[in-house]
């Protein structure tokens, strides 16, 4: 298989487990890259809402209104994120085009590079440039939380770990579990569900090592750390849109 018709496979509107698996792996590693990055940049975890949520509330009863309305619109960002994925896809599915999961990689790609060019430019208005920042860190964590979520059926989500690792343990505990009556007799057996096992420990890991690598690029080189990670972005999206690029310029010669 060329990497053109697996890319394809990887993004195509007809889906597989093993596609859908494929994809959340790549996602959580860039995931745990924008967010390990992101906080270095702006000083703010922007990939899971529990704590922003928490932060409002305690901000409320403190009498902090301002940083409350600032977690506010943080909160209404990722929300925000999550629409725009889930209005790309009904757009592109009533259409019937390839790249209805596409369309919502490449605006995260093109996101992304936004995000590098106002980093890049922090220094020169800071109290400006930085709330932007982390909005669109916030708009880009809900984006594509959306598409593996719709993608998957709920299975997999890779912005946030705390369902994976709750998942995890779970299957861990089932492992654990010692079955005293034999299978067959009336007492219920438990048995951990390998299969699920194994994908939340990739999740989990492939975050973890997306952070540990978005971490050291962004110490690196800074800012430029988000071109690699949008190439490969557009790289996932470009065989899918370009499928319909193709088909649309086929039926506009025919007629």
């Amino acid at each position: 298989m060329t990497a053109f018709r697996f890319l394809h496979r990887l993004t195509g509107k007809h889906r597989t487990r093993r596609a859908n698996r494929q994809l959340g792996g790549v996602l959580a590693f860039v995931a745990g890259a924008i967010n390990a990055g992101g906080f270095l940049a702006v000083q703010r975890y922007t990939s899971h809402m529990t704590g922003i949520v928490s932060a409002i509330a305690d901000d409320l009863v403190v009498g902090s209104v301002g940083l409350a309305l600032a977690g506010l619109v943080s909160l209404l960002s990722f929300i925000s994120g999550a629409a725009t994925t889930a209005l790309l896809i009904n757009w592109a599915r009533r259409r019937q085009l390839h790249s209805k999961f596409a369309l919502a990689l490449m605006l995260e790609a093109l996101l992304l590079l936004l995000f590098g060019l106002v980093g890049a430019n922090l220094q020169s208005s800071v109290h400006l440039l930085v709330p932007t920042a982390v909005l669109l860190l916030c708009f880009i964590m809900g984006l594509q939380n959306a598409i593996v979520t719709k993608i998957s059926q709920a299975e997999i989500r890779t912005t946030h770990m705390t369902g994976v690792v709750t998942d995890l343990g779970i299957e861990l505990g089932r492992l654990l579990y010692w079955n005293r009556t034999r299978e067959g007799n009336d007492v219920h057996m438990v048995r951990a569900n390998l299969d699920k096992l194994f994908i939340h420990a990739t999740i989990l890991g492939l975050f973890f090592g997306g952070g540990v690598v978005g971490a050291l690029a962004f110490k690196a080189v800074g800012f430029s750390a988000t071109i690699p990670i949008a190439l490969l972005l557009i790289a996932m999206a470009l065989p899918s849109v370009a499928a319909d690029l193709t088909q649309r310029f086929n039926s506009a010669r025919a007629a």
